[in-house]
């Protein structure tokens, strides 16, 4: 359904609810204003947190598909989440700081507050109280969650993407975009275990079993055994892997790409099970719900998806939204991107500052990678149209991230992107099994 009040998409959060005689379960989750860079979930299934590049975290529950906190705190957009063992959340940004939260309280307990570039992953331990952070500084810092002095691990020379505890809790496992996987023991000597990788790695997840698996820029999935011996990989996809999350049971491993697809890998075989294509954009975050079953995937359209990981079915194929503000007990808290420049132009969907580098970073002084060049290829990013000043759309310095195709008074100067019919709607979010 297209919301014909710009300024009310901005700011309210679209519950997709279901028929009568269908339950909760079946639900989308939408509220963020950017895209869903980071996913996070309780051991009981019962809670979610995310975060976006819009800057905000939202707290969810998942047995209502409901938003019950909005997070703000952070200067930049959140790149990472983590639920703690006491039910709080942790949250990390590209502005370097940590925020600690307890449910319904409107400010962080704690900010932990050393690192100098943005950090990329966060990652608690087995006994919750170290937590872990990677940073483009080229750091890992474990932060003792009792209070305390951070340890800091130096080594990596470039972008530190992702990091991971194993599941005894004496290593801890760190990628980089310097081609390396890092094993650091926790205690006795602070020398890590280095092994050389043939591409940039982006994640990083540890199985049960002590199973390393870094996820490349070259959309390839390896894997290597506690000692950081390697032990095979597989193409995950044509393109970067950005997130991957391993089930609780052992048997799967998600892989998201910014290619818009996630690969379902057998963990046992080592195959790709399947393949689940959405809408064609980037998808930045992946978690899997405690039945081993259910895939939470969160992507550049600002929406948290449902998926059978086993069937590749999306577990919300037929819904009807309305324009429910599950976020009305916040409504002061508006989701916004930053300032809207003075005159109409055309931006990409994903700021340049917030997507991954898909080369060897360039030297200082040198520009960025371009958003479609790094974010998908010859495919154009996705265009968000900023009307005039004068517009009626423009409220509070909110943006409009849809075209309204029946108000021609709105219509910019340059092509707008082409509303889509229910129909091609569905067939871009159909399963690919």
């Amino acid at each position: 359904m297209l919301c014909k009040n710009p300024a009310f998409l901005t700011c309210a959060a679209l519950l997709v609810i279901v028929p009568p005689g269908m339950t909760s379960a079946f639900a989308q989750l939408r509220g963020h204003g950017g895209p869903v860079r980071a996913l996070a979930i309780s051991s009981d299934g019962q809670t979610a947190v995310t975060g976006s590049f819009d800057s905000t975290a939202i707290r969810w529950s998942l047995t209502r598909n409901a938003a019950e906190q909005v997070l703000r705190f952070h200067a930049d957009a959140v790149n990472a989440v983590v639920l703690l063992r006491d039910g709080r959340a942790a949250t990390a940004g590209a502005d370097g700081r940590i925020a600690i939260w307890t449910p319904g309280n409107a400010e962080p307990d704690a900010v932990l507050e050393g690192h100098t570039a943005p950090i990329a992953a966060l990652a608690l331990s087995p006994d919750g109280a170290i937590l872990a952070s990677a940073s483009w500084d080229q750091t890992v810092r474990l932060w003792p969650l009792a209070g305390g002095v951070p340890r800091v691990l130096e080594g990596h020379t470039q972008n530190v993407n992702g990091v991971a505890f194993a599941p005894d809790g004496r290593t801890l496992v760190s990628v980089s975009y310097d081609q390396s996987v890092r094993i650091w023991p926790l205690s006795g000597p602070s020398t890590p275990t280095v092994v050389a990788m043939p591409s940039p790695l982006n994640a990083v997840a540890v199985g049960g079993d002590g199973e390393i698996t870094a996820g490349g820029a070259d959309g390839k999935l390896y894997f290597l055994n506690g000692s950081g011996a390697r032990a095979g990989e597989i193409a995950a996809g044509p393109k970067p892997v950005m997130s991957i999350a391993i089930s609780p049971d052992g048997a799967l491993m998600a892989a998201a790409g910014i290619g818009g697809s996630v690969a379902v890998i057998d963990r046992k075989t080592r195959d790709v099970a399947g393949t689940l294509v959405g809408p064609g954009l980037p998808v930045w975050s992946v978690a899997f719900l405690p039945d081993s079953r259910t895939l939470l995937t969160g992507g550049a359209d600002n929406i948290i998806r449902r998926w059978d990981a086993v069937t590749g079915d999306p577990v919300d194929p037929i819904l009807l939204e309305t324009a429910g503000d599950p976020l009305a007990a916040y409504a002061g808290e508006e989701i916004r991107w930053p300032p809207m420049p003075a005159t109409t132009a055309r931006m990409c969907f994903v700021p340049v500052s917030h997507v991954i580098p898909l080369a060897p970073s360039r030297p200082t002084g040198r520009a960025p990678p371009s958003p479609a060049s790094s974010a998908g290829g010859s495919r154009p990013c996705r265009a968000i149209i900023f009307p005039k000043p004068s517009s009626a759309s423009i409220s509070s310095g909110r943006r409009r991230r849809s075209p309204d195709c029946s108000r021609s008074d709105l219509r910019p100067t340059r092509r707008a992107p082409r509303c889509p019919s229910s129909a091609s709607a569905r067939n871009r979010t159909a399963p690919r099994w």
